[in-house]
């Protein structure tokens, strides 16, 4: 697995929370577009397709 930016790991971090897209840019003061690339980075780097398995995949790693 390539490692998560920090961005991409706070980003994570939000999406974990049940945060959505439009949420987690207000959030972090990004646009809807950024985070759509920064959801869309961490999918391909943790082999996942949905946001359920990306959690589910990133709690994995963090054992």
């Amino acid at each position: 697995m390539n490692r998560l930016t920090s961005r991409e790991a706070e980003v994570m971090n939000l999406v974990a929370k049940g945060l959505n897209n439009h949420e987690i840019s207000e959030k972090l003061c990004i646009s809807n577009h950024t985070t759509k690339a920064h959801v869309s980075n961490i999918y391909k780097k943790l082999g996942v397709n949905n946001r359920v398995l990306a959690v589910k995949q990133s709690l994995e790693f963090q054992k």
